[in-house]
């Protein structure tokens, strides 16, 4: 008897998932945002809880901003913290990252950014772009 191909699909990303909850993994997950357009310029306001302003690097390019996060953390093999706690389950996330597309131009010169309190606000103020511009025939 033939089993359900969708069975065997979530039996499979079952098996997935828990290769990648093991001890001493990496853990790529989302950074949470939201976007607000104030007009002249665009607000990314990212939540990234527990990292220190050094852990982020913030990039911009084809009109994407891009954040990654990382928080470098020591633990010996039998999952130990530097004060000696053992750890039984881990689930803060050392890696995290996001890619948001703004939907009009900005000016990339001009773009800032802010961490406070786990939340990193940018500020994308919008450019203006040529419509086309008439081209002479010789």
């Amino acid at each position: 008897m033939r089993r359900n191909p969708f069975e065997e699909l979530e039996e499979m990303f079952d098996r997935m998932g828990r290769q990648l909850e093991r001890p001493g993994m990496p853990s790529f997950e989302s950074v949470p945002v939201d976007v607000r357009d104030h007009g002249d310029e665009y607000e990314v306001v990212a939540d990234l809880p527990g990292f220190d302003s050094d852990d982020i690097e913030l990039t911009f390019s084809d009109n994407a901003l891009s954040i990654e996060a990382n928080r470098e953390e020591e633990t010996d093999e039998e999952e130990t913290d530097e004060e000696g706690v053992r750890y039984v389950h881990r689930e803060r996330k050392t890696s995290v990252s996001r890619s948001i597309r703004l939907p009009d131009p900005v000016d990339e010169d001009a773009i800032a950014a802010a961490y406070s309190n786990g939340t990193l606000t940018v500020t994308a103020p919008k450019t203006e772009v040529e419509q086309g511009r008439r081209i002479d025939i010789e």
